[in-house]
């Protein structure tokens, strides 16, 4: 059996694509928040004077960048949801037991999370231009892309890992969500983090959402904390981490 199975990889993205695309549903209620927070944030607090935050910078620039990052977040998290959703169904059963590595299990799961997670993203980045949301240059939209793409892949790989550790989808959407919050709200997404108590920053500053964020804002608007590389490093990393660590668990679910 082939460690990697390309046609196995791409029959799962495709599923998982096709399952995103029939169900208006789904795709309503992934941007419905979202866009709830970008209306009422960012009309709240536009002469809001934050701590942190430069006063030449409108606070729709600061915070469409944030909640990108956070719909990419909950968006691939829940990917893993889809895991435990096939399991019910008994299709977990049947691609367990089929001819193709586990690996490439993984590795279509996260293709297929990562891509409708992407495109969540991008319908945000769309919604947010009516709201003021200006782009500094539509030239560095696909450096935006590249770390859509490595937020998406950290968090599915998060929410693969997660969901190979649970067997009813309760339990894994009540850990997620009291995970994913935590995490959205120590990114600097909606705040600066120069403005949260010096402990609570060293918090921020181990969360992969944390670099997400800033490279988006500093790709999109121009603004940021660390330097473009230094975050699409970080980012890369804890991607690579999240998919590895995914990986080496589902290796261990078992097929009954």
């Amino acid at each position: 059996m082939n460690r990697i199975d390309p046609l196995g990889i791409y029959g799962l993205w495709l599923r998982d694509i096709k399952r995103f695309l029939r169900t208006p549903s789904r795709i309503a209620g992934a941007l419905a928040m979202p866009l709830l927070f970008l209306v009422f944030l960012g009309y709240g607090f536009e002469d809001a004077a934050l701590p942190g935050l430069a006063d030449d910078i409108d606070y729709i620039q600061y915070l469409v960048p944030g909640i990108v990052g956070f719909t990419m977040m909950f968006g691939a998290s829940f990917a893993g949801l889809s895991i435990l959703s096939d399991r019910d169904v008994g299709f977990l059963k049947e691609i367990l037991v089929a001819p193709i590595s586990r690996t490439s299990i993984v590795l279509g799961r996260i293709a297929g999370g990562s891509t409708t997670a992407f495109l969540q993203g991008i319908l945000i980045l769309v919604f947010s231009v009516p709201l003021g949301f200006r782009f500094a240059s539509l030239f560095s939209l696909p450096l935006a892309f590249g770390f859509l793409v490595l937020i998406a892949v950290t968090f599915v790989g998060f929410g693969i890992a997660l969901a190979s550790q649970f067997r009813d989808s309760e339990g894994f959407m009540l850990i997620v969500q009291f995970i994913i919050f935590p995490l959205f709200f120590l990114s600097g997404a909606l705040f600066p983090i120069d403005g949260l108590p010096g402990p609570v920053q060293y918090l921020a500053y181990v969360n992969p959402l944390t670099y997400g964020v800033d490279g988006l804002r500093a790709v999109l608007i121009q603004e940021s904390m660390f330097p473009v590389l230094f975050n699409a490093g970080i980012l890369s990393l804890s991607s690579l981490a999240m998919v590895a660590l995914g990986a080496y668990l589902f290796e261990r679910v078992e097929a009954v």
